[in-house]
């Protein structure tokens, strides 16, 4: 992400995302989930995010069954994120 080759949609609710955030990404909630919400990732990869891997999934392959070619999530989602030490926003 840092590279400039990601773009991390997260699709946690909003309350979610106020405890701790990915920076960086963009919120499109699952519960409302429309891949045509998802901004122009102008080039970049889009990888799907959530707490633990299972609504990102969810989320690709709705995605996909819009019309759009974006089938990577990030395993482990937000727990796996904080286990490795990488850096979180909070606030939302």
């Amino acid at each position: 992400m840092t590279e400039g080759r990601y773009l991390l949609v997260d699709v946690r609710e909003p309350n979610e995302v106020a405890v701790v955030a990915y920076p960086g990404a963009v919120v499109v909630p699952l519960s409302t989930f429309d891949p045509r919400d998802i901004p122009d990732p102008k080039g970049k990869e889009v990888v799907f995010a959530c707490r633990s891997g299972k609504r990102s999934v969810t989320a690709s392959l709705a995605a996909q069954a819009g019309g759009l070619a974006y089938d990577k999530h990030l395993a482990g989602g937000m727990l796996a994120w904080q286990a490795a030490g990488l850096p979180t926003r909070t606030g939302g």
